[in-house]
């Protein structure tokens, strides 16, 4: 018997303590042909790993994935009671997803996260693979769109260090400001934080994401002597 790619795997709302299913990709049948520069996985075969990170409570409507924390501080519960399960059409993830499910999935993820007051680099972390299934899709307006909120969460997550305890480093948020910047078109950004990961290179460690910044400046000034 053949082995599907998927299988079911028993999740507990965040929210509501409920349990319901949801589908996860088997290790083994996620292959990556190569990364973008913002590290958007592109896979070898049909089978996307993104569609299924995002957890949609078929109780609640809470939706998360696992960077969201426990905590919810005094009165988030009853805003989201408000917000989402009050308005919650029951809506099924639990199967195959299509990439217009990924995208309402990460997008109801966004719109709890906001609403929870998640870390700023988690909510990124979100708008950034939105960012990513617009872009598979040739959507370019959106694509920005989602691109540029990413960009100013982590703008926010570097200055509040909300990221600290997190699989996050500052040389690897830093680089993601940058490249988020240069492909919305912030220069004067992007340069800015391509050098101050540049400058990190004396500290060891990082060193493959140091390289990326080092091969994106220098794009950055060829681009910038042809505008000459």
């Amino acid at each position: 018997m053949e082995i599907s790619p998927y299988y079911e795997k028993k999740v507990q709302c965040l929210n509501c303590k409920k349990e319901f299913p949801t589908l996860k990709v088997r290790s083994k049948f996620i292959k990556v042909d190569h990364t973008e520069t913002d590290f958007q996985p592109i896979y070898a075969d049909d089978v996307n790993a993104l569609y299924y990170n995002v957890f949609v409570c078929e109780h609640c409507g809470f939706s998360f994935t696992e960077d969201f924390t426990k905590y919810f501080a005094p009165g988030v519960q009853e805003d989201i009671k408000t917000q989402i399960t009050e308005k919650w059409i029951h809506h099924d993830f639990k199967g195959e997803r299509t990439i217009f499910q990924a995208i309402q999935a990460y997008k109801l993820a966004f719109l709890c996260g906001s609403i929870k007051k998640e870390k700023f680099v988690a909510t990124a972390g979100l708008t950034l693979r939105l960012a990513w299934l617009y872009r598979s899709l040739n959507n370019t307006g959106q694509e920005e769109r989602f691109m540029k909120m990413s960009r100013d969460l982590y703008m926010e997550s570097y200055s509040n260090e909300d990221y600290s305890a997190t699989q996050m480093s500052d040389v690897r948020i830093m680089y993601m400001i940058a490249e988020l910047s240069r492909r919305i078109g912030d220069i004067e950004n992007a340069t800015r934080f391509f050098s101050k990961v540049i400058e990190k290179q004396s500290h060891g460690g990082e060193a493959k994401i140091i390289d990326m910044a080092k091969e994106q400046w220098t794009l950055i000034r060829e681009e910038k002597a042809r505008q000459v």
